[in-house]
């Protein structure tokens, strides 16, 4: 069926309404929006919605993957490269390889495409995990490590899946080859991701416009994503590494006014985008059913209850060696890197949700080999594909609150947030006493009144003394008065200059340098609005 425009605003209706109703129902709207699809999928006289495979590791895949890695913090990442690589790489290959060997020996596939149906359901999806991790307020290192395994394993399963595939189409497979390609890859995508990072930004630092800068933000993920995966790499490293250079970089060349309206804009782009690929995802239950029609129902059971126990089940066999073997072997990660209890890396190894990729990547499958005989089991691997992002997204997603509540987690990071938020009022008050000495050291030297001198330090004074009691966000930007613009750029500038003087010697954490930042760009935005605005 080709989506027309009624087909679309009706999706988006349907979105609309399971957002209302999850909230409601305090239920992830992507597991509910899964639900959805499938139910309206089976109802009788509805049309059937094919997804495009191209569709999402195309077009959707990319701008999602780049504004979560924008939203990334780098030192965080970086601090975490080992758990997350260990997830991202790791955890994915020995997913694979255990699939693959259950399938082979269990169901009778052929080892090739044991291996393209364990590609396609290793890499997990973060998307509800982290909603529901966020939302039971999990330590913040746990939500990290998901993070940064949402980013990255992608990448891995996706090269995974293309020598998989070539290997069901030629009969052969090189190890040592395969290892080769793929560290080529990996450097080849990190070092092109750097230099679209590098060249979007400055592009957009000399545009200076916020509508073309926000539209040059969109281009960069496709930019970065499809000369790779042209090239026969997964495009997703790429995609990630500029998203997590412009993350760190972005701070100093990208201006107020765009970074106020880009947030808003990709905050919506990303959740429209979510909701539609959540939602057919479910609409294919009837396609990836009628594939399997005729088959033995035993038969795909017990195949899908094999699949879905072997890929649960090995992420929980690779987590805890994972986080605890390395520092029995190396003192020195365990001297920078104490052990943390059990429950971290369980809960970590119940949040192996697979979702969207893992779909597109079956729904990708040819449909003939390369010498022209029908992939194998193509339609058997699509249905158990279907089966493990329904039963993982669905089982494991609305049962996870329960999990983390029984493990004791349930807000424990209320503790590092409370640290945090003091680290944060810390860090306002100094930056707000530097604009004090800031502003009195201008006065002296350009020689204003006092009585300017006197107003903008009491203003000053006020912002303080209501952040130190916890007013409500969003009334700074009230405060302001009719004073000199220039003066109160200078001294937005200067509480900016100080707070990226504490963030970059790790004095404040990420979120709160976004928060500060955040009011500083209203501010900065009001006092442009006021220039700007015409005479009536």
């Amino acid at each position: 069926m080709i989506v027309t425009l009624q087909v679309l605003v009706l999706l988006l209706i349907v979105i609309a309404a399971v957002a209302v109703l999850a909230a409601r129902l305090d239920i992830p709207p992507a597991i509910l929006l899964v639900l959805t699809g499938v139910a309206l999928a089976l109802l009788p006289g509805l049309p059937t919605v094919r997804l495009a495979p191209d569709v999402v590791l195309l077009l959707v895949l990319p701008p999602v993957i780049y504004s979560s890695s924008v939203a990334m913090s780098w030192r965080e990442f970086r601090f975490n490269l080992r758990p997350i690589s260990l997830l991202a790489v790791g955890c994915v290959v020995f997913t694979t390889i255990a699939v693959a060997a259950a399938s082979h020996w269990l169901l009778g596939f052929p080892w090739p495409v044991g291996f393209v149906l364990g590609a396609i359901v290793s890499p997990p999806d973060a998307v509800a995990p982290l909603s529901i991790a966020r939302r039971m307020q999990l330590p913040r290192r746990i939500v990290v490590i998901l993070e940064g395994e949402g980013l990255a394993n992608d990448a891995t399963a996706l090269i995974l899946y293309r020598f998989a595939v070539a290997a069901v189409g030629g009969g052969l497979f090189s190890i040592g080859h395969a290892v080769g390609t793929f560290a080529a890859i990996v450097a080849g995508e990190l070092l092109w991701g750097l230099i679209s990072g590098w060249m979007m930004l400055h592009l957009r630092r000399w545009v200076r416009d916020p509508r073309v800068e926000i539209l040059l933000s969109v281009l960069t993920p496709f930019l970065a994503y499809w000369p790779p995966q042209y090239l026969g790499g997964s495009g997703v490293l790429a995609t990630v590494t500029a998203g997590l250079y412009i993350s760190w970089n972005g701070l100093r060349l990208i201006s107020a006014p765009t970074r106020l309206q880009g947030i808003f804009f990709w905050d919506f782009l990303v959740y429209v985008i979510e909701g539609m690929v959540f939602l057919l995802t479910g609409l294919q239950a009837r396609t990836l059913f009628a594939g399997t029609r005729g088959a033995p129902v035993a038969e795909l059971a017990v195949s899908a209850a094999v699949v879905c126990a072997v890929v649960i089940l090995t992420r929980f066999v690779w987590m805890y060696p994972a986080t605890y073997v390395p520092r029995w072997l190396v003192p020195s990660i365990a001297r920078a890197d104490p052990s943390p209890p059990w429950q971290w890396p369980f809960v970590l190894a119940y949040t192996g949700v697979r979702g969207i990729v893992s779909l597109a990547a079956a729904l990708a499958i040819p449909l003939a080999t390369e010498d022209g005989v029908p992939f194998p089991q193509r339609d058997l691997v699509l249905f158990l594909a279907f089966v493990v992002v329904l039963v993982t997204l669905v089982g494991q997603g609305l049962t996870l609150p329960r999990v983390i509540r029984a493990l004791g987690l349930a807000h424990a990071g209320q503790r590092e947030r409370d640290d945090e938020r003091a680290m944060e009022l810390q860090a306002r008050r100094r930056s707000i006493e530097a604009a004090i000495e800031r502003l009195r050291a201008l006065g002296a030297q350009r020689g204003l009144p006092e009585s300017v001198i006197a107003q903008l330090c009491a203003r000053h004074r006020e912002r303080l003394r209501q952040i130190e009691s916890r007013s409500a966000d969003g009334d700074d930007d009230k405060l302001r008065v009719n004073l000199d613009d220039e003066l109160e750029r200078l001294l937005i500038a200067a509480e900016r200059e100080f707070i990226n003087d504490l963030y970059s010697r790790g004095e404040l954490k990420d979120e709160a340098r976004r928060r500060i930042e955040r009011e500083l760009d209203l501010r900065d935005a009001a006092v442009a609005n006021v220039r700007a605005e015409p005479a009536l």
